[in-house]
């Protein structure tokens, strides 16, 4: 074996939950190796510049890393190529690195499961050949997807409604590991220019399965009322284009400018389909309330009255009326404590240790001839 624990990540070009998720991990195993597809630091945190990265060949391909969506229809061979020598292989995965062969034994933390596979609707704003694509391979996708992730020893998943998602779809047991919020809300800040308190916060990827058209649409009725929206994604051009004026974007927030936004909202909005809400984790570390879509992962997040309030539908009129009948002193201040405590990354270094040991006491599965 060449090394104790490698991790295997899909791509590192964007400042999302599941890096955030890997920064914590190196923490846990600072010398451990990640393997990734293609990897742009000045698109992802900081953090990861000092571990070793190590990227699959097309890394090296012109284009690739600015365009890396356009890459995601071939990243499933790519990784299946991929032999990885280690005691544990953990792999942070959204749809591809499970794909990874390995020598020992292969931990798959499942952030969700392939949209291209199971939500293609939620997917991207896809072009017409990347249609044409999932339509042509559509099938022989869900075949891979169903048969790398099963190819795994052992399982984990954020919460309880991702563990039943993947027992739904792929007969099998996840342990629930719940990710780190690894955004110190002690540390420095950095205000916005032009942005006075009080505003309401979306921070998230600029995707359609945000649902951030309907939010904005929202705040069309709502005149008096501001939204401020962090993050970068394929959607930003029509999304800006089409935000009313009491609608400012950011883009990609660091983290000083994330904690004065999340200090300085009122409370965040969070309409997306998401397997497991990272962002209402976040706010609760700043005592502030989350407005949440009741749908997915957000209700292993959020607690009801306590820490937010759901909304049913993500539909302008109802995220509106939810927005109107926001009464901010109403929430615990223990129980956003509590969310914090259960995801302190204290907490998920010490469970990942003890999964590590878990599984060199076990032996790995031999590689197919």
């Amino acid at each position: 074996m060449n090394a104790e624990v490698v991790f295997v990540h899909d791509h590192l070009v964007q400042r999302g939950g599941s890096e955030r998720v890997l920064v914590s991990m190196l923490r846990a195993f600072p010398d451990a190796p990640v393997y990734t597809s293609v990897y742009l630091d000045e698109l992802t945190y900081p953090e990861l510049g000092a571990a070793d990265i190590r990227c699959l060949a097309i890394d090296r391909v012109p284009g690739v890393r600015r365009h890396h969506r356009a890459a995601f229809p071939i990243l499933p061979f790519l990784f299946s190529r991929l032999r990885v020598d280690a005691r544990v292989v953990i792999c942070n995965s959204s749809g591809w690195s499970q794909g990874v062969q390995a020598t020992g034994r292969k931990v798959v933390y499942l952030h969700a499961l392939a949209r291209w596979v199971h939500t293609p609707g939620q997917w991207t704003s896809a072009t017409a050949a990347r249609r044409a694509a999932t339509a042509l391979f559509g099938r022989s996708l869900a075949e891979w997807d169903r048969r790398t992730v099963g190819s795994a020893d052992r399982h984990l998943v954020a919460g309880s409604v991702m563990q039943a998602r993947v027992r739904d779809v792929y007969g099998l047991d996840a342990d629930i590991l719940p990710p780190p919020v690894a955004l110190d809300p002690e540390g420095t800040t950095s205000a916005v220019p032009g942005v006075d308190p009080g505003f309401f916060l979306s921070a998230a990827r600029l995707v359609p399965y945000k649902n951030l058209d309907v939010v904005m649409a929202a705040f069309v009725d709502l005149p008096d009322q501001r939204l401020v929206i962090a993050g970068t994604g394929p959607d930003a051009a029509q999304l800006r284009a089409r935000a009313p004026a009491n609608v400012r974007f950011v883009g990609d927030a660091d983290d000083a400018t994330l904690r004065w936004l999340y200090a300085n909202c009122r409370a965040l909005v969070s309409a997306g389909y998401e397997p497991y809400g990272m962002t209402p984790v976040e706010a609760a570390a700043f005592a502030k309330p989350t407005l949440a879509l009741r749908e997915g992962g957000l209700v292993d997040v959020v607690v009801e009255g306590q820490t937010g309030d759901f909304f049913d539908r993500p539909e302008p009129a109802v995220i509106a009326d939810a927005i109107r009948r926001l009464d901010v002193g109403r929430y615990s201040e223990a129980t956003f404590r509590a969310v914090s405590d259960r995801h302190s990354e204290r907490t998920f270094i010490a469970c990942l240790r003890t999964v590590v040991e878990q599984e060199l006491d076990r032996p790995g599965k031999p590689l197919p001839s």
